[in-house]
C-alpha cells in the first residue's frame, strides 16, 4: 500500500473524502489519509472500532503508524490526545463538515487546535 507523504489524517464515517467528518476519534468508522495539496488519500478502517476498551489509545497508535502532520476529529479524549500529542501531532477540532472541507479549513488555518481532550 502506497503512504500518502504530507498527510493529515481526519476521521470519517465512510471510506471517502466527500463523506462527513467522524466525531468520534477512537470510535470513529475510518481514518483518512490526505496529501492536503493534491487531495490524494486512502482511507483504512479504524482497528479498534470494536474493541471493549482502550479505544483512544488503540487508534492513536494505529493512527502514529502513519506518521501525519495534523489529526482532525470532532472530540477526542485524553488518553488519546495525550498519545497523539507524544509524537508532536497537531490535533484539530471541527463539526459539521465534510472530510474535502476539513482540509480546505485546514489549509485555511481555520481550524481550533486542541491541547486537551474536548470529548
Amino acid at each position: 500500500m502506497e503512504r500518502i507523504p504530507m498527510s493529515i489524517c481526519i476521521t470519517a464515517m465512510e471510506d471517502n473524502i466527500d463523506c462527513k467528518v467522524d466525531q468520534r476519534f477512537g470510535r470513529c468508522k475510518y481514518f483518512i489519509f490526505v496529501d492536503p495539496e493534491t487531495l490524494k488519500y486512502e482511507a483504512i478502517n479504524n482497528p479498534a472500532l470494536s474493541e471493549s476498551g482502550g479505544v483512544g489509545i488503540k487508534a492513536a497508535s494505529a493512527v502514529l503508524k502513519y506518521s501525519p502532520e495534523a489529526i482532525i476529529t470532532g472530540l477526542i479524549g485524553d488518553n488519546a490526545i495525550k498519545v497523539l500529542q507524544t509524537a508532536n501531532a497537531g490535533v484539530y477540532s471541527c463539526k459539521d463538515v465534510t472530510v474535502r472541507e476539513a482540509v480546505a479549513l485546514y489549509k485555511d488555518g481555520k481550524l481550533e487546535r486542541l491541547d486537551t481532550a474536548n470529548n
